[in-house]
C-alpha cells in the first residue's frame, strides 16, 4: 500500500502547492480590451481563419484524390500516406464498437487489490482535474509579475494554452500506443479532423469564458450540456431517449438556472457571468457536444481510445501551431513565458494534468466500466466548485447552493437510472434462455 500512500502525499503536496498558487492578487475589476484585437469575438474569428488556411487545401486535396480514384490508380511512396489519410484501410463495422469496454472486476485476484485499483483510479481522477481546474482559473483570471519585479501582466492568448495541452497529450498517446500492441482501424485520418477542430474551439471557448464568469458557474454549465449533448445525439446519431434522461435533463437546466439567477445582484464582484461569458459557454457546450457524438461515430470503426486521442491531438496540434505561426502569437507567448516563469510552470503543471487525466479516464473506464467512471468525475464536479469557492473567494447565495445541489441530484439520478436500464435489459435477454432450460 505503499503506493496509496505516495498518491495521498502528493496529492496533499499539490494541493498545498495551489493554495500558495492563489493566494495572488486578484483580478481586477476592469476587463476593458487595450485594442479590438482583445476583442473575443476578433481573436475567435482570427483563429479560425488560421484553421481554414490547413482546412480549405485538405479539403480540395481530398476530393482530388476522390475524383481521381486515386485508391485504384495510384501508385508511389506517397500511396501509403493517402490511402491512410483519406480512404483508410477497411470498412466499418457493422456493429457499432463500444469505447466503454466491459469492466473487468470478476477476474482480479483478490476485492483488497479491486479496492487499491479503485482507489488509484478516484485519487488520479480528483488530482489531476482538481488540479487543472485551479490553475485555469488561476492562468486565466490573476496576472503574474516579471522576474525583475516590474509591472504585472495577464496573459491572454487561449489558444496557446489549448497547442500546450494538445502536443503533451499527443506525446503521451504516442507513446502510449508504440509501447502497447493495439488494434488495426480503418478509420480515414482526415475524418478525425472534424473532432479535433469542435474539441479545439470548445477548449478555446471554455479557457476564454473564464475572463467573463466564474469557474464554478462554469462548471455548472458544463453539467447542462446534457440538452445540447442528447440533440446533437438526435441530430448525428438519430439516437432515443427514455422519459427518465429528459426528466434529469430539466433539472439540470433548474438547477443551474438557479445558481445564475441568484447571482445576479448588483453587488457582485467582477469575473461573474457577463453576456460574453454565456455566449462562450454556449459555443463551449455546443462544440463539445458536436465532438463527443462525432467520436461515438468514429468508434463504429475498429480502434481503441487512446488511439483516438492520437488521433484527435495530431490535427489538434496541426491546427493550433499553424494559426499561432500565422498570428506569431507562438513568439509572443514564448516570450511571456520567459518573461514569467510562474505562467511557464503552471501552464507545464496544466498540459500535464490533462494528458494524464485522460490516460486515467481510459483506465478507470476500462476497469470499472462507465457509471463508477461518471460518479467520480461527477463528485469531482462538486469538490472543483467547493475548491474554487474556497481558495478565490466566489460567493454562493443559500438559493444557489439549492440549485448546485438539484444538479448533482438529477446527475447522480441518471447514473443510477442507467444501472437499473442496464440490469433490466440483462436480465431481458437471459429470461428465454431460463425458459428454454
Amino acid at each position: 500500500m505503499g503506493s496509496g500512500a505516495g498518491i495521498v502525499s502528493c496529492s496533499s503536496l499539490l494541493l498545498l502547492c495551489l493554495l500558495g498558487v492563489c493566494a495572488e492578487e486578484p483580478q481586477t475589476a476592469s476587463l476593458a480590451q487595450n485594442s479590438w484585437g482583445d476583442f473575443w469575438l476578433v481573436r475567435f474569428l482570427v483563429n479560425v481563419s488560421g484553421y481554414g488556411t490547413i482546412l480549405v487545401p485538405g479539403y480540395l486535396l481530398i476530393q482530388y484524390f476522390k475524383r481521381r480514384n486515386y485508391l485504384e490508380t495510384g501508385r508511389g511512396l506517397c500511396f501509403p500516406l493517402v490511402k491512410s489519410c483519406v480512404f483508410g484501410h477497411e470498412a466499418k463495422s457493422l456493429a457499432p464498437e463500444d469505447p466503454s469496454p466491459t469492466p473487468r472486476i470478476e477476474g482480479d485476484p483478490s476485492t483488497a487489490q479491486q479496492a487499491f485499483k479503485l482507489l488509484f483510479c478516484a485519487a488520479g481522477l480528483q488530482v489531476s482535474y482538481l488540479t487543472w481546474g485551479v490553475l485555469q482559473e488561476r492562468v486565466m483570471t490573476r496576472t503574474y509579475s516579471s522576474v525583475d519585479g516590474g509591472s504585472r501582466e495577464r496573459f491572454r492568448d487561449s489558444q496557446f494554452l489549448v497547442f500546450m495541452n494538445r502536443i503533451l497529450a499527443l506525446t503521451v498517446a504516442g507513446i502510449y500506443c508504440s509501447l502497447a500492441k493495439q488494434p488495426r482501424h480503418g478509420a480515414p485520418m482526415y475524418k478525425y479532423s472534424f473532432a479535433s477542430l469542435s474539441n479545439i474551439l470548445s477548449s478555446w471557448c471554455q479557457y476564454e469564458a473564464l475572463k467573463f464568469i466564474s469557474f464554478p458557474t462554469q462548471v455548472l454549465a458544463k453539467a447542462s450540456k446534457v440538452i445540447p449533448v442528447m440533440l446533437m445525439g438526435k441530430l448525428i446519431s438519430h439516437k432515443t431517449y427514455e422519459y427518465w434522461e429528459y426528466l434529469t435533463a430539466i433539472l439540470i437546466s433548474v438547477g443551474v438556472s438557479m445558481f445564475l439567477l441568484s447571482n445576479g445582484g448588483s453587488d457582485r464582484p467582477s469575473g461573474v457571468t457577463t453576456f460574453s461569458g454565456v455566449v462562450l459557454l454556449s459555443g463551449y457546450i455546443i462544440f463539445d457536444s458536436f465532438t463527443s457524438n462525432w467520436q461515438d461515430s468514429l468508434f463504429k470503426y475498429k480502434m481503441s481510445s487512446v488511439q483516438m486521442m492520437f488521433g484527435v491531438n495530431l490535427f489538434s496540434c496541426l491546427f493550433t501551431v499553424g494559426s499561432l505561426l500565422e498570428q506569431g502569437a507562438l513568439l509572443e507567448a514564448v516570450r511571456f513565458m520567459m518573461r514569467h516563469p510562474d505562467f511557464a510552470f503552471h501552464a507545464g503543471l496544466l498540459s500535464i494534468c490533462s494528458a494524464f487525466g485522460q490516460l486515467f479516464i481510459f483506465y478507470t473506464i476500462n476497469k470499472f466500466g462507465a457509471a463508477v467512471f461518471t460518479i467520480i468525475m461527477t463528485l469531482r464536479q462538486a469538490l472543483a466548485i467547493l475548491l474554487s469557492c474556497l481558495l478565490y473567494g466566489h460567493p454562493v447565495s443559500a438559493v444557489g447552493g439549492v440549485g448546485i445541489a438539484v444538479v448533482f441530484l438529477a446527475l447522480f439520478l441518471r447514473v443510477y437510472a442507467r444501472g437499473r436500464m442496464k440490469r433490466k435489459g440483462r436480465k431481458a435477454a437471459d429470461a428465454p434462455a431460463v425458459q428454454k432450460v
